[in-house]
């Protein structure tokens, strides 16, 4: 669980190193994984890992590659829609669908817990990041749409990446994050090329951010993530990366000064507090400890 926890405050990180580029987001993300991708690539040559190129691991790899690659095109087209807070807030949705999938496909029974944890969480981001109803346009309606597709894309993902995981089929999680991340980047840059999005870095500044941007957002968290996600049950995969847009309010309010209202702190609580009461194990208490 603690890697799982550690992976999304890493990867919390990712609004921050956006903020501090000059990039256009599609860009920012194309880097991300590329960058990050390279740096595994490194890992995996200096650990001397063996790199299985097997059928099923290739195909497993597409598929999270795949839905990575939507999940970050729909939610970068979301944002220009809604806004950075909303779309995130929507793409967190995943909770409710892989808590789902953990009933339906891996037969997870959901403890009392676990099932007033879910939309407590969901309850608390919606206080910390708000919705503006007045501006309920039919633009901001296609933003609301794009960015449940994104939870769909996160939720699959997800799912892919788990199931890598807890089938052993690609080696360690450095191998699977690495095959992931460049596949990821090649999908990117096809999506970019129609649209004629620049590939440029304008400075010096912005490679360093783009280069930590991956190192945080693509190695230490996706790579922490993937290692521990066998051993979660799918549901509390689903509420600990809840952790991530909670976070990125803490680190948007403490580095760049954010004002923030009761509500919003409000919120933050109420999200933590329910992803603790999801996550946290309880043991029965033996009845001679308890008297």
């Amino acid at each position: 669980m603690w890697r799982l926890i550690a992976g999304a405050v890493m990867i919390s990180f990712s609004a921050v190193f956006v903020e501090l580029v000059s990039v256009p987001p599609a860009t920012s993300a194309f880097y991300r994984v590329l960058f990050g991708g390279l740096i595994l690539l490194a890992i995996v040559l200096w650990r001397r890992e063996r790199v299985r190129l097997k059928p099923a691991a290739l195909a497993a790899f597409g598929l999270a590659a795949l839905f990575f690659a939507l999940d970050l095109s729909f939610w970068h087209r979301s944002i220009l829609y809604v806004g950075p807070g909303v779309a995130t807030l929507l793409a967190n949705f995943q909770v409710f669908l892989l808590a789902a999938a953990g009933v339906i496909a891996f037969r997870e029974r959901l403890t009392w817990f676990q099932m007033a944890a879910i939309p407590l969480a969901v309850l608390g981001l919606v206080l910390l990041v708000g919705f503006d109803w007045s501006a309920f346009s039919a633009g901001y309606r296609t933003g609301v749409i794009l960015g449940l597709i994104t939870a769909c894309c996160y939720a699959g993902y997800i799912l892919t990446l788990r199931r890598v995981r807890v089938a052993e089929i690609a080696g360690s999680s450095f191998v699977t994050m690495m095959a992931v991340s460049l596949m990821t980047a090649a999908l990117l840059a096809l999506a970019m090329w129609p649209e004629r999005a620049s590939f440029a870095i304008p400075t010096w500044k912005d490679a360093s951010w783009l280069v930590c941007y991956g190192v945080f957002g693509q190695v230490l968290g996706w790579v922490l993530i993937s290692s521990g996600i066998s051993r979660v049950r799918a549901s509390q995969v689903g509420l600990v990366l809840l952790l991530q847009p909670v976070c990125a309010f803490i680190w948007d309010v403490s580095i760049f000064g954010r004002r923030f209202t009761a509500v919003e702190i409000a919120g933050a609580v109420l999200a933590l507090a329910a992803i603790y009461l999801g996550t946290v194990r309880r043991t029965p208490v033996p009845l001679r400890q308890s008297l």
